[in-house]
């Protein structure tokens, strides 16, 4: 590594925030720690704004053409198949297993569940019975045609109005009307004031803003032992567990929790909270391959349990992508093209690539995992499966990858930019460009191709009409999200998961690649590609938990040491709009600013500013926004899409993102969009550029981990600057900090779907 000697002294002392990068959350729910991806704010506020939308940045299409409700449509649709699922699960013979062999409050609990959704007992009555044994489900169904995208219909203004007269009446900002109303739905007003703890489930709120609107709402009555409280801190407890990447809490930690925020009796509010069908309680073996006691065992012999609470949400999307993905390992694959052409195919290409096409020859389901370089396997996979007649497409986490992986695939650019001498495609594969007729290569985004704005589209019956699907930045995929992909696939047809598993983890909860990794329910072919260069080599160390320094004779990383906030905000400026096009010809505007989190001294919004003034000075008419300013648009909670200003009228602000046309009404634009020179390391995954600052200060010591290193690094293909201001914290972060844990169901699901699989 260099070491760029100049150093400038600025005024102003280092301001510490606090504020951390999206998902790196406080230690635990039971400390009310929440993400930046939908975190609030110390004040009551309006909702989701753009600084809580664009999360962890699991960036998509943006939407095209001059409609914004293109991207309203988007989540309408997926809104729409969630539903789709639910009706199906419905439709079963059985309920949905939560659990089996379960006794005490468990049992207690998940009777109360099902009693009162079934209308067959009162809530008072329903605790004093156990569960009965609940009969295994069904195999999933072939999808059903996929829904079109509608639009959301209209909150009624009388409603708005309701809940403006509630709000006002209980001291809360009136602004929150139309999101409470919209959230709320039919009589929202009389909802809210008979229970004014349903404030919580409004975006931005917290638990003591809704204890003052409630004293307001019903005085004496409001007090902390108030059944409606307990439930609704329950659920909210519930839903920032979600923001910090859990599908479901432990039921010690979240009694724990709620004790914690005053709740008297925690286990009386998560009963009621279950019994009103507000939340799942599931009983989950701690090691599910391991035989059930027989009935002549010892009495009182049990297997390992764990108790674990959660949204239904989470939970059905969670079971449904289990069963997605086990219908896809057992189903068998379509036979296009015979085994023989298929170890042809093998026998041409060299080493890993061999390995991932013949696993992918016979399986529905393979793992690959690697580096940048590594994406010239499953381009060499596409290649071949198209040779062999296939419809074979893959999707990206973000418009970026979707470029870079289109490059790659037609033999125009290898990944990470290597350097003479480095490897290649060809090199790797022995490949050759794919040409489907069309000047359209098979390359979408997930949330295109979910959509229906890209991709092959959909069969007679729903399902996608391809036979191969490669999803790349698959780490990305939270639980709902891949659930949503494993239930478009027909059956036959082959799904490889592909990315680096070191990067951070998904924007929304569950950690799906590095779950199906551990449950070890299908091949998985570890890439032999070497990322190449000094930067390679850097990025490779930090994954195995080093910090090693590199030769970079061509200035490929650069250490800039400070000293405070100032002077890192000074330094990142010059490096962006001077040092980097001066000395390695890279321009400002192929230069991407990462640093940890959003607020602070030195955060996005503070380095934002900095560099506007610096590079695109103006009045900011339009929201703070001028023609040319580099903007990150929000089109849904947790997806970033980089873009630029091209102007502002009476439609809205007119954005180009990855070359598509987006308009965003003046009412959305505080919320979607914010500027984009600098981003957070969630925002940045699935993206590459030239040349990466990552800006490293005194402040943002604690919310450094290995996974935010590595991911924000590995950003870089050509140059990375480190502003660097965190003395030994960095390398401490290297070696002792890994990522922080989720609680997820997926391999226990897998391990009963799949009992032999492993």
């Amino acid at each position: 590594m260099s070491t760029e000697p100049e150093t400038t002294e600025q005024p102003g002392p280092e301001t510490p925030d606090g504020a951390t990068e999206d998902g790196a959350v406080e230690e635990g729910v039971a400390e009310g720690g929440t993400t930046e991806g939908g975190a609030a704010d110390a004040g009551m506020t309006e909702g989701a704004t753009a600084d809580a939308g664009d999360g962890a940045g699991t960036g998509a299409e943006g939407g095209s053409g001059a409609q914004l409700s293109e991207a309203e449509a988007e989540l309408a649709a997926q809104r729409l198949e969630r539903e789709r699922i639910e009706r199906r699960k419905a439709e079963r013979k059985g309920p949905v297993e939560a659990g089996a062999k379960l006794s005490g409050k468990a049992a207690d609990l998940l009777a109360a569940v099902r009693a009162v959704e079934s209308g067959q007992k009162p809530v008072a009555a329903v605790f004093d019975e156990p569960a009965p044994r609940r009969p295994a489900p069904e195999a999933v169904q072939r999808p059903q045609p996929a829904p079109q995208p509608v639009a959301p219909a209209a909150v009624p203004a009388e409603s708005v109005d309701e809940v403006r007269r509630v709000l006002t009446d209980g001291g809360a900002p009136d602004s929150l009307a139309p999101q409470a109303a919209a959230t709320l739905g039919e009589g929202a007003g009389e909802q809210l004031r008979a229970d004014p703890w349903q404030l919580l489930r409004i975006g931005g709120v917290r638990p003591e803003q809704a204890d003052g609107f409630a004293r307001a709402l019903l005085g004496t009555e409001a007090g902390p032992d108030d059944e409606r409280r307990g439930r609704a801190l329950t659920g909210w407890l519930l839903e920032q567990a979600a923001l910090a990447g859990h599908t479901a809490l432990e039921m010690r930690a979240l009694t724990a929790a709620l004790a914690q925020r005053g709740v008297p009796d925690a286990d009386a509010a998560v009963q009621n909270a279950v019994a009103e069908g507000e939340a799942l309680v599931f009983q989950d073996a701690l090691d599910p391959r391991a035989p059930e006691p027989e009935e002549n065992d010892e009495e009182g012999a049990e297997r390992p349990v764990r108790l674990l609470v959660g949204l239904e949400r989470y939970a059905l999307a969670e079971e449904s992508l289990a069963d997605g993905l086990a219908r896809l390992i057992n189903s068998v694959p379509k036979e296009d093209g015979s085994a023989q052409e298929w170890e042809r195919a093998a026998e041409a290409a060299k080493g890993s690539t061999a390995e991932l096409i013949r696993a992918t020859a016979g399986n529905g389901l393979v793992l690959h995992t690697g580096g940048e370089a590594s994406l010239a396997e499953p381009a060499a996979l596409l290649r071949t499966a198209h040779a062999l007649g296939l419809r074979a497409w893959a999707a990206t986490h973000t418009p970026l990858g979707r470029e870079r992986f289109t490059r790659l695939l037609s033999g125009t650019e290898g990944p990470g930019n290597p350097t003479p001498g480095g490897p290649t495609p060809d090199d790797a594969t022995g490949g050759s460009s794919v040409t489907d007729g069309s000047d359209a290569l098979p390359v979408a985004t997930v949330a295109g191709l979910l959509a229906g704005a890209e991709g092959p589209g959909r069969d007679a019956d729903g399902a996608l009409d391809l036979d191969l699907l490669v999803v790349l930045d698959a780490p990305q995929l939270d639980v709902e999200t891949a659930a949503l992909l494993a239930e478009s696939l027909p059956d036959g047809a082959r799904l490889v998961l592909a990315g680096d598993p070191a990067v951070l983890w998904s924007a929304g909860p569950g950690r799906v690649f590095a779950d199906l990794l551990v449950a070890r329910v299908c091949p998985q072919i570890a890439s032999r590609l070497p990322d190449p260069g000094p930067l390679g080599e850097l990025v490779s160390g930090i994954g195995v938990g080093e910090l090693n320094q590199v030769e970079a004779p061509g200035k490929e990383v650069v250490i800039v040491p400070v000293r405070d906030a100032g002077e890192a905000v000074h330094r990142t400026v010059q490096l962006v709009a001077d040092s980097v096009p001066r000395a390695l010809g890279v321009p400002a505007e192929q230069t991407q600013v990462i640093t940890p989190g959003h607020g602070g001294a030195v955060g996005t919004r503070a380095l934002n500013a900095a560099l506007k003034e610096r590079l695109n000075p103006g009045p900011g008419r339009f929201g703070g926004f001028d023609p040319g300013d580099r903007v990150a648009y929000s089109p849904a909670p947790g997806r970033t899409v980089p873009g630029q200003v091209v102007k502002a009228d009476a439609d809205g602000l007119h954005l180009s993102c990855a070359g598509l046309s987006v308009v965003v009404p003046k009412e959305r634009v505080e919320q979607c969009v914010r500027h984009g020179w600098a981003v957070t390391a969630h925002q940045a995954v699935g993206s590459r550029w030239p040349a990466v600052v990552a800006v490293l200060p005194g402040d943002a010591a604690q919310a450094l981990s290995r996974p935010w290193v590595y991911t924000a690094f590995s950003r870089a293909d050509r140059h990375l600057s480190v502003v660097h201001g965190v003395d030994q914290a960095l390398p401490r972060a290297v070696s002792e900090i890994p990522a922080k844990p989720r609680t997820t169901r997926l391999p226990v699901l897998l391990a009963t779907q799949l009992p032999t699989a492993g």
